[in-house]
């Protein structure tokens, strides 16, 4: 036991010597943390505060085209800008580049004819099929008749356009509604429908509630803290391969393995002490970077982290994150010549993992060969575990098909290390 305390007391001496460790397993999480939660939360504040500029150019005369820029308005997804109604395609991209605008809309010539006109025809087939008439003359639909145009800058993720194009799509079919129920109700009733009526008729839709799923029951909405603050932690706890990898590769060079031989210890004893400090520094990463997300993000303007009612079970996935990230780093470092390869190597791999566990990209939005390798990243567990207890307000038992794996392919990872050792007769 005295062998393994002055090992663990060695090894925190030889760590706090590693500024440029330190500032890689501390100083780079939190800045992507903050930096990531700070961009993604700004995209929904985009979304959600009116702030999408939209250059609106009415070409048209008629009572439609001012319903469509009264329906775009009232949608509340856009902070419209009025363009000149004579102004030229060419215009209305130089005024985009100019206002900093991402989507223009064109209401073309005749938009409000060809409507009315459309409404008239099925007006028309309705009557004709309930036997009100016979034989109803069609309206001629304008023959040069433009359709709405929708300008975007190229830069513009198709996600976000789709959203941008059915919130569009949504305010021409209120319009083209309102047309029809008008016309019917002028062709049955031969006076014009009353505004209330109208309104009741056309804005008579099904509530829709959100709800996110929650084991706990509780309705809050997950924001970009909640999803990024877990997954940061989870890098920032693997980033230990650069300071501990390197480690390792220092004491091989160095002779200790071959000096620990002459003593009467082993070297399995130094092992288990790197693996006791740096298991400390990972619970220590994570507990940093949780309070900076729980109690510093309100105070700069970003949503705060809602911690996990179960504290043990939050304890507990942190443990066997901390533990597979330093069995990791380990291994890397004793398979490893240099230190250069042991720093390239463990830092590439671990943007590979985070990559593949889906820390930067969604699982949902991968291919299907991709989510097959998803499952044999350790990151991708540990986010789901960590998920379990941040996002759907589980508890320690509802996500022990997460843990599972990740401690499997801990023990794996210990294996290797053991086999690695053997094999270069270290142990």
């Amino acid at each position: 036991m005295q062998k393994l305390s002055s090992t663990i007391i060695k090894d925190f001496r030889i760590l706090l010597r590693d500024k440029v460790g330190l500032a890689m397993m501390f100083a780079m999480p939190i800045l992507l943390a903050l930096v990531i939660t700070a961009v993604q939360n700004s995209t929904f504040e985009l979304v959600n505060h009116n702030e999408v500029k939209l250059l609106l150019c009415n070409k048209d005369t008629g009572d439609a085209g001012r319903q469509l820029y009264a329906a775009i308005e009232k949608t509340g997804m856009f902070a419209i800008m009025p363009v000149d109604a004579q102004a030229s395609p060419e215009q209305v991209a130089s005024l985009m580049h100019k206002n900093d605008a991402m989507v223009s809309v064109v209401i073309p010539v005749g938009f409000s004819a060809r409507l009315s006109a459309t409404a008239k025809n099925i007006t028309a087939k309705a009557l004709t099929n309930f036997d009100f008439q016979k034989d109803s003359p069609k309206a001629v639909l304008p023959e040069k008749a433009n359709p709405l145009t929708l300008y975007y800058h190229p830069a513009l993720q198709g996600s976000f356009r789709q959203a941008m194009d059915g919130t569009l799509k949504g305010a021409v079919q209120l319009v083209a509604s309102k047309q029809v129920v008008r016309a019917l109700y002028t062709a049955l009733n031969e006076k014009e429908i009353p505004d209330t009526l109208e309104e009741e008729i056309v804005n008579n839709q099904a509530p829709i509630d959100q709800v996110p799923i929650s084991r706990s029951g509780s309705r809050n909405i997950p924001n970009a803290t909640q999803h990024n603050i877990p997954a940061w932690a989870i890098f920032a706890m693997f980033f230990v391969v650069i300071s501990l990898g390197s480690s390792v590769v220092r004491e091989k060079l160095s002779g200790s393995f071959i000096r620990l031989k002459t003593l009467p210890t082993n070297y399995l004893v130094a092992l288990l002490s790197k693996q006791i400090t740096y298991l400390l520094v990972t619970l220590l990463q994570a507990a940093v970077i949780f309070s900076i997300g729980a109690w510093v993000f309100p105070h700069i303007g970003l949503p705060g982290l809602n911690l996990p009612s179960d504290m043990a079970g939050l304890i507990i996935v942190s443990l066997i994150c901390g533990w597979c990230a330093v069995s990791y780093a380990i291994c890397v470092g004793v398979f490893a010549g240099t230190q250069e390869q042991a720093n390239g190597f463990g830092a590439v791999s671990i943007l590979i993992m985070a990559a593949l566990g889906g820390l930067i990209v969604p699982g949902f939005a991968m291919p299907d060969m991709l989510k097959n390798m998803m499952k044999l990243s350790p990151l991708h567990w540990g986010l789901e575990a960590y998920y379990g207890l941040f996002l759907e307000g589980g508890k320690l038992k509802d996500v022990l098909m997460n843990i599972l794996p990740l401690f499997g392919i801990t023990i794996i990872i210990q294996l290797i290390t053991l086999l690695g050792l053997k094999r270069k007769n270290l142990i």
